[in-house]
């Protein structure tokens, strides 16, 4: 089958297209108002970006309170998503008001982190602090605006819990990370390991 999307013709129950860009990583993202509310919120569209140096993003679909509390911070943490706080994420993906703490709704402890002033999950097997580089809206091809907002991340600490280490690497057996799929569909990162080697240059 194809189809154009500015018509979105397919025919199906459901939009395919968050089920094709899949598996997506889970960037839950901590943050801290100006007003000192803490905040927890899961988003799909999460990935790094950069190795060198160290950056991530987040885009959110509408202007949440993630996207205001890092425009006023320009920090904000990332936090891995495992098998064992998969419906402690659920919960802090509620659509509640502004002055509820998703920390406490969903049963978790904030942390505050070493070198930002935003709040990472006590009980995630690892979480990265970042400093805010750039928050754009991106365009469509003719140049209108998205309603959404991308953040861009510079990764200045990162938390490992040793319990996931093995052999002088984290071992995805034990920290399953989930990812979002479509539909309502997740995925266990942990499920089914396999490694491969790059061929050599030819």
């Amino acid at each position: 089958m194809f189809y154009a999307t500015d018509k979105n013709l397919h025919g199906l129950p459901h939009d395919p297209f968050k089920a094709i860009v899949a598996p997506r990583p889970i960037g839950w993202i901590g943050s801290k108002g100006r007003d000192g509310s803490l905040n927890l919120a899961p988003y799909s569209f999460f990935n790094a970006v950069s190795d060198a140096p160290k950056l991530v993003m987040f885009s959110s679909s509408g202007h949440k309170d993630s996207v205001r509390n890092v425009e006023e911070s320009g920090v904000f943490t990332a936090n891995l998503v495992s098998r064992h706080l998969v419906e402690q994420m659920n919960i802090s993906s509620a659509p509640v008001a502004h002055d509820v703490n998703e920390f406490e709704l969903s049963g978790l402890t904030p942390k505050p982190g070493e070198l930002v002033d935003a709040p990472f999950v006590g009980e995630a097997y690892a979480a990265l602090e970042c400093r805010v580089t750039q928050i754009i809206q991106p365009v469509d091809v003719d140049g209108v605006k998205a309603q959404s907002w991308v953040v861009f991340g510079q990764v200045v600490g990162i938390h490992i819990d040793e319990a996931v280490i093995r052999d002088g690497m984290i071992d995805m057996a034990i920290a399953r990370p989930i990812a979002r799929m479509g539909y309502r569909d997740y995925c266990d990162g942990g499920a089914e390991v396999f490694q491969l080697t790059r061929p050599a240059a030819r």
